[in-house]
């Protein structure tokens, strides 16, 4: 039987196929249980009778289960289940009136057997799942017939689970995709030798580079959403050795901020050599946190304030306020989220947070009980040239926000942070240090669950390091780098931001939460993976050339301060600062007057002497005057 006559197989033909079977089941049930001696004979006037009974009782029982109302070829568990149902309910309503036509009525005769219709149960479920599910093996057999020009590629899939498992139903399923499985590695010992949709577990990781010898393979899927870093290095690094493509399913923080479905293969990214095992998800604390509630998430249109909007919506809020400066950033983040969260109400607000006439319009109309402070101006070489704008947004602004929320009964308040507010060295560290300073003052005055959520450089964010080092690779480069020996800390978008939603849902109030960022790495590392993975060589296509520290950038950044104490929370990645340095009330409101006062009146040198003076660590004066053609 061919596909295509599988395909214009009808359901009134199951429907008469289904009669024959019904006939087919009572008759052979009394022939199997009689084994066709006299006794067959005996009863055949009660099998006729029986016959008739069940064809009125199981068909309709059958339609109205709808399994004439399905394409079998795609035929799941879900329709194994309505079988079963419908087999067995049919039976049942059988059996109950075979019983009572013989015993109670006595229209049945001359006798009835009881265990036949036991037996016909039975049959009648091999005949009904059987003949649907033949349709749908006969069409999956043609569906794996190669009908491509040329000879489908041969995968290797990293990974035997439940991940690995899904992409290999997709090749099957769809052989235009030009994909044959082949082989699993897993390094569960369990797993070895056994087989996953026919595809047999050949080995482990380590033995990747034999198994892509032994069993002439075209392209590696690394099916491991949860592999950290180290694991997808190894498979791209063999990979690349053996010219073999590879690609990746996307990463877990992908998958939890609902970025991506867990079917969609991509290429190996530079946010996937730096992946870091996931630790605890206490998705519970982070739903009662945000579920039902009214959120607000100031810079909504950057790339982290994008991100905690997506995976705010995760769980559920009341409304999502969507609140930024800039209107074609805000626009694009509202057509994104509104194509996968279209049953919460998202209310998009162009504002600037240092306009506190509008803010009170904002909070009073919105009534948010959960804010999210993301905005803020944050490149080093530009805010070390605009001084006074650094000052009115990042702090001013800081304090309009934090002030507005006090006054309008906001329950939560977190404001996104940087290691570079840790003893700093430039003006963007040293505004953020003094809105951390704000937050955690008014959370000590108010008894309100406002805390700090501070951490390291985010792969991919706007304006950051590797998208300005993919413009240069495919200018043709040369990569521009500081110095040789600069190091980040660097943790992904989505990881990030999880993390930050943890550490809220932690927040009683007064917290400096540190998120643990791993190791600093190299920065002409992370530029010649960058390379390698577009195809490249570095030093042979791409130079890599070195322009000098620019104005108040750091070799190696601080997260943690070493006359601080820290202690652990419930979560292994973060960490609280249990002794921060605070400004009493009344002194740290006249240093935010003075700060604002000297933005207004255009004195960049008084602020910078101000801001040693007055934040512990600072040491902004050290920094180089601003040179605008370091700033990239």
């Amino acid at each position: 039987m061919s596909y295509e006559w599988t395909g214009r197989i009808r359901n009134r033909h199951l429907f008469l196929a289904d009669a024959l079977f019904v006939v087919l089941g009572v008759v052979s049930s009394y022939a199997l249980r009689l084994e066709l001696v006299s006794a067959f004979t005996f009863y055949l006037p009660a099998v006729l009778w029986l016959t008739g009974l069940a064809l009125l009782v199981k068909l309709p029982v059958y339609y109205f289960f709808g399994l004439y109302r399905r394409v079998w070829m795609y035929a799941s568990t879900s329709e194994l289940r309505s079988i079963s149902l419908a087999v067995t309910l049919a039976s049942l309503l059988y059996a109950a009136l075979s019983i009572f036509f013989y015993y109670g009525v006595g229209w049945i005769q001359p006798g009835m057997s009881r265990s036949a219709l036991v037996i016909d149960w039975l049959l009648s479920l091999l005949f009904v799942g059987g003949s649907r599910f033949a349709l749908r093996l006969l069409a999956e057999e043609r569906k794996q017939r190669p009908h491509l020009p040329g000879r489908a590629r041969r995968v290797l899939v990293v990974g035997a689970g439940d991940a690995g498992a899904l992409v290999v139903r997709e090749m099957r399923k769809n052989p235009q995709l030009g994909l044959t499985p082949v082989a699993f590695l897993d390094d569960d010992p369990a797993k070895q030798r056994q087989q996953i949709h026919g595809v047999p577990v050949v080995g482990a990781l380590d033995d990747l580079g034999a198994a892509l010898d032994r069993h002439a393979i075209d392209e590696v899927i690394i099916a491991i959403p949860s592999a950290p870093g180290t694991v997808v290095r190894q498979v791209a690094e063999a990979c690349r050795g053996e010219n073999i493509p590879f690609r990746t399913m996307p990463g877990l923080y992908e998958l939890i901020g609902g970025k991506v479905s867990v079917s969609r293969l991509r290429e190996v990214n530079i946010d996937d050599l730096l992946r870091r095992k996931p630790a605890l998800l206490d998705d519970g604390r982070v739903g009662r946190s945000l579920s039902g509630k009214r959120v607000l998430v100031t810079g909504a249109g950057g790339s982290i304030g994008r991100e905690l909007c997506r995976q705010i919506l995760r769980w559920g809020p009341a409304e999502l306020t969507l609140l930024g400066h800039g209107e074609n950033a805000i626009f694009e983040a509202l057509l994104e989220l509104r194509e996968d969260y279209s049953h919460i109400p998202l209310f998009p607000v162009i504002a600037d947070i240092r306009d506190q006439a509008r803010m009170e319009a904002v909070f009073a109309r919105r009534q948010p009980q959960v804010v999210f402070h993301a905005a803020a101006h944050k490149h080093v070489p530009l805010m070390e040239a605009n001084v006074e704008e650094a000052i009115t947004n990042n702090v001013t602004g800081t304090r309009v926000l934090v002030q507005t929320a006090l006054r309008h009964d906001v329950q939560r308040l977190v404001l996104i942070s940087t290691d570079k507010a840790v003893h700093p060295a430039n003006v963007y560290g040293a505004t953020k240090r003094l809105a951390e300073m704000i937050v955690l003052d008014a959370a000590r005055r108010s008894g309100r669950a406002f805390s700090v959520v501070r951490f390291g450089n985010v792969l991919g964010s706007r304006g950051s390091v590797v998208p300005l080092f993919k413009r240069q690779i495919a200018a043709g480069g040369p990569l521009r780098i500081t110095h040789p020996d600069m190091e980040r800390y660097f943790m992904t978008i989505p990881e990030a931001v999880h993390l930050v939603l943890q550490a809220a849902a932690l927040g009683q109030g007064g917290e400096a939460f540190l998120l643990d960022m791993g190791e600093q790495i190299r920065i002409v590392d992370l530029a010649e993976d960058l390379i390698r993975l577009s195809g490249l060589e570095p030093g042979r296509d791409i130079e890599i050339v070195f322009t000098g520290i620019r104005p108040g950038e750091k070799l190696r950044e601080e997260l943690w301060e070493d006359d601080k104490t820290y202690e652990k929370t419930d979560h292994p990645e973060i960490f609280r600062s249990v002794t921060e340095d605070l400004l009493p009330a009344a002194e740290l409101d006249a240093l935010l007057n003075r700060l604002d006062a000297l933005a207004r009146a255009a004195q960049p040198d008084t602020i910078i002497a101000l801001l040693d003076e007055s934040i512990p660590g600072a040491a902004i004066r050290a920094t180089p005057p601003p040179d605008l053609t370091t700033v990239l």
